[in-house]
């Protein structure tokens, strides 16, 4: 099973690739949210400072959802998913590995670039650090969370505006500990324990979120 894993994580990879827009449209659109709220609100550091968090984690919302439409859909539509469904590996385990390109194409870019953004914003270097690990245990969730949209709404018109109706309550709690995370570390405060609410969200997530796509998808193609 893990060397299916890995099979349909690099040939989704390759194929992302040859779609490079998908890669870059949630990156510029992450990178122009956080770049024009100074720019709209206040120039002023003590108020970037306040604001920070929740304007990088609000961004990197709506940065993962650009994609989610489409994590299903291609496979969907040229009869993939039924194939996959008479493959003797668990469908679950195929799903993983979506959602897994799905946040390395989307979550992991903006985790990357998040530190050199953030010095605009002028926090400090442990506020940075902070930010980074609390975006590095939440997009995984994000991503996690949506898959269970787009397997929701598959095969639906207007499917995307659906999925945000559907996800964007469910990941309120994720934009929480995240910002108090970061908000934390901006105080003084310890943030240990926003980190391990995030850490048991990610792995409730991860258990439960293959296997009520696995179902959604059999429904959808049945």
């Amino acid at each position: 099973m893990f060397n299916f894993f890995l099979l349909i994580l690099k040939q989704d990879i390759r194929l992302v690739l040859c779609r490079r827009s998908e890669i870059l449209i949630p990156v510029f659109f992450f990178v122009l949210v956080v770049t024009l709220f100074p720019l709209g609100i206040s120039p002023e550091l003590k108020i970037l400072r306040l604001i920070g968090a929740g304007i990088f984690w609000v961004a990197a919302l709506l940065a993962s959802m650009l994609a989610l439409e489409r994590l299903f859909t291609i496979d969907y539509d040229d009869g993939t998913l039924e194939q996959y469904l008479l493959a003797p590996t668990p469908l679950f385990i195929i799903i993983l590995a979506k959602i897994s390109v799905h946040w390395l194409i989307t979550g992991l870019p903006l985790v990357l670039i998040s530190p050199i953004l953030a010095i605009q914003y002028g926090l400090s270097s442990q506020v940075i650090f902070t930010l980074v690990l609390s975006l590095l245990l939440g997009t995984p969730i994000l991503s996690l969370i949506g898959a269970i949209g787009a397997a929701l709404t598959l095969g639906l018109r207007g499917g995307g505006i659906l999925i945000s109706l559907l996800i964007l309550p469910l990941c309120i709690p994720v934009l929480i500990f995240g910002s108090g995370a970061v908000e934390a570390a901006r105080t003084g405060l310890d943030a240990s324990g926003h980190f391990y609410l995030l850490s048991a969200i990610l792995l409730i997530s991860l258990i439960l979120s293959p296997i009520a796509c696995a179902l959604s998808i059999r429904i959808s193609v049945e």
